[in-house]
């Protein structure tokens, strides 16, 4: 009969007094008094030295009292079954294993399969032997009851279950506990020590922790187990937040991968500003020094292709570089149907995304200006602040620090692409403007031609390439005259005078005879900010275009950023600017400059062209809201003026296009009317457009003042 003995035979005086048996006390130095005074030490076969780090004494549980005895048997007698895991939680634990691990089942598997197969022959009791001195001729076993013990592990287990089943359990048993631990106030110091910014050293902090728990009593551990004890607990990321910032924890989190595939040339585009890496010479106001600055560039680019379509230079980042960059896209390639922009002031302004929802910056209102992209029809969406994945174009940008800023004709001028990266001639030299332009102009087409390009879309070519294939058979909207004007124009909001309808702006007064009909209203005015004096053209307040007035009084300002460059001297006095740079001092560097700029005189490969064009359906801004579709308008004499330079026949063409000619035709439309004649549709549209202008207006009140039937058709007929 086999006696019965406790799960745990031997015990330290830690683990007697945690146990709280009875008739033992329940501390550790009680503990160590009862096995003094019992001289339990001294009793050979029931002591014992413990084995292991920490060394110490363990006794056995026969030295106990009566009852404390009693009380581990009992424990020991009860059934305790283990209970085997459920068949999901058996084969999630399995996977969880290492590969090692998993081969030492399929093993053990193989040598069941091996064992049932010859058991309908011999039995199973000889079909394990032989099968043990198979495994054991090959080192693998350690005879027929590791078998045995296979067959009990999987004792009820279905067939296609068995592998999870037969891992070894020692894996099972997970992470043991600690022996010793330190002080939980220790913990907590040396983590407020090692996880804040700056990223102290973890040396320093477990140091420092260290001085207070010795002054405090706290128990501690050694520093390479806390530094494990800290990355096991503290996550990666966590530390990065702590340690590092937001910022640090952002780049962790692995950025989206966007398909382009599903596009088409034009149909989306970015837009970002640029810092030139280079000092260049901006020519200042009439005689005045040029001002040495790092210019910026306004880029767009298209999203499918990656192809950079327009680029604008400029002091600063600011709208009218804006309008100036998207005027070139869109004249020269089309109008996008979706615009990705930066969250900058400069793309958020009125003039630019007027009435579109901003999500980051001012407010959309129902009295907002239409700006370019919102009144051409384009959808807007904003890129996440400071987040540089969130636009395509920060690629190219990328390039260029290499292609462009540090070409060989900016020596001297360049500026590196950080405060710690400058170059030993730094401050140097600073290069023209026009030269300036010019080698980036050559350097971005360069850009849009290397072949070679890996993205989903290119596949080895180059952007020029993918850009032309499918520009070729897109959807392209192109743009008609007046829409022209919401980019080559500013705007900005005015309320013309009370009295006479003058409207004063940037020091300048237009007025036209026909402005009396806008006294007191506000107005929307546009106007070329490289010439204020050549006139404004006004719209209402709905958007609908009045006409043009002329500069009365030119006293003011060449251009709009003279105005600016004015406003800000009366605020700061200028500093005095270096001198110009000296010359190149190598002739190889020269003489490699002037290779480089032959080669931009190089013939270049013809813009591609448009084959489809997109239809643009839809009432014109000019057109009230409550106008029908049959009144949508023409465009009046400026309709018939551009059909007749671009050599398109217009409606019902006539041979006097003057505004009295065409008073006479509209007259002779009403009276066709008034016989019960039914109109052609581009007609009528023609005939309401005319009818709202102020040249229809002025022919009219001349006819009437002539009598009208009676004597104005003996003049106009």
């Amino acid at each position: 009969m086999t006696a019965l003995v406790p799960a745990q035979e031997w015990w330290s005086p830690a683990e007697i007094a945690a146990a709280a048996l009875p008739d033992l006390p329940a501390t550790r130095q009680g503990v160590d008094a009862q096995i003094e005074r019992a001289g339990w030490r001294a009793q050979p076969g029931l002591s014992r030295r413990r084995a292991g780090k920490g060394g110490g004494w363990e006794y056995s549980w026969r030295l106990f009292p009566a009852r404390a005895q009693r009380k581990l048997l009992t424990a020991a007698a009860a059934p305790t079954e283990p209970e085997r895991p459920t068949r999901d939680a058996q084969w999630a634990w399995f996977d969880g294993l290492p590969q090692a691990v998993k081969d030492k089942a399929a093993r053990r598997l193989a040598a069941i399969a091996r064992v049932e197969a010859l058991e309908g022959a011999v039995g199973r009791h000889m079909a394990v032997t032989a099968v043990a001195r198979e495994l054991q001729a090959a080192g693998e076993t350690g005879g027929a009851r590791t078998i045995w013990d296979w067959l009990g592990m999987i004792e009820g287990v279905a067939a296609c279950d068995r592998l999870a089943y037969l891992a070894p359990r020692n894996r099972a048993g997970g992470r043991q506990a600690r022996v010793r631990d330190c002080d939980p106030r220790f913990f907590d110091a040396v983590k407020a020590g090692y996880l804040r910014l700056g990223e102290p050293c973890f040396t320093d902090s477990y140091r420092d922790a260290v001085r207070i728990a010795q002054a405090q009593g706290w128990e501690t551990l050694p520093e390479r187990t806390m530094r494990r004890r800290l990355d096991r607990e503290v996550s990666a990321p966590t530390q990065a937040l702590m340690r590092k910032g937001v910022e640090a924890l952002k780049r962790m989190f692995p950025a989206q991968k966007r398909d382009k595939s599903a596009l088409h040339a034009l149909q989306a585009i970015c837009g970002d500003f640029h810092k030139a890496d280079v000092f260049v010479q901006w020519p200042g106001a009439k005689g005045e020094a040029p001002t040495i600055l790092r210019p910026q560039l306004c880029v767009f680019q298209d999203i499918y292709s990656g192809k950079v379509l327009s680029w604008r230079v400029d002091v600063s980042a600011n709208s009218s570089a804006v309008l100036l960059a998207a005027g070139d896209l869109i004249e020269d390639w089309g109008i996008p149907d979706e615009v990705l922009l930066d969250n900058g002031r400069e793309f958020a302004a009125k003039a630019v995304t007027g009435g579109a929802p901003t999500r980051f910056r001012f407010k959309a209102k129902e009295e907002d200006i239409p700006g370019l992209f919102t009144a051409i029809g384009c959808a807007v969406h904003w890129a996440t602040p400071y987040s540089g994945q969130s636009k395509t174009i920060e690629r190219a940008f990328r390039d260029w620090a290499q292609r462009i800023w540090k070409d060989v004709r900016f020596q001297g001028a360049y500026t590196g692409h950080k405060p710690d990266a400058k170059p030993e001639d730094y401050g140097s030299r600073a290069v023209p403007l026009q030269v300036f332009l010019d080698v980036v102009a050559e350097r971005i087409a360069e850009h849009n031609a290397m072949e070679g390009r890996q993205s989903e879309v290119a596949m080895g070519r180059s952007f020029d390439q993918v850009f032309a294939e499918s520009y070729a058979t897109a959807p392209i909207r192109k743009a008609t005259e007046a829409q022209r004007r919401f980019w080559m124009l500013g705007a900005e909001g005015l309320r013309a005078d009370a009295k006479n309808g003058l409207i004063s702006f940037m020091g300048n007064d237009y007025w036209e005879p026909w402005c009396f009909e806008i006294a007191g209203a506000r107005v929307v005015v546009r106007f070329d900010p490289a010439d204020l004096h050549e006139g404004l053209h006004v719209y209402a307040q709905d958007n609908a275009y009045l006409g043009h007035v002329a500069c009365r009084e030119k006293v003011g300002f060449f251009s709009l950023e003279g105005a600016r460059e004015q406003a800000r001297a009366r605020a700061a006095h200028r500093k005095a600017v270096q001198a110009e740079a000296a010359a190149h001092r190598r002739m190889t560097r020269a003489e490699l400059g002037e290779h480089l700029t032959a080669l931009a005189d190089a013939p270049q490969a013809p813009a591609p062209e448009a084959k489809v064009v997109r239809a643009v359906f839809g009432k014109s801004a000019s057109v009230p809201d409550g106008a029908g579709a049959s009144e949508a308008p023409a465009g009046g004499a400026v309709i018939a003026d551009l059909a007749a330079r671009r050599g398109v026949r217009a409606v019902d063409p006539v041979e006097d296009t003057s505004p009295r000619g065409l008073f006479r035709r509209a007259l002779e439309m009403e009276r066709a009317v008034e016989r019960g004649e039914v109109l052609s549709v581009e007609q009528a549209r023609w005939l309401v457009s005319f009818q709202k202008t102020q040249d229809y207006r002025a022919e009219r009140m001349a006819w009437e003042d002539l009598g009208g039937e009676a004597g104005g058709d003996a003049i106009f007929g």
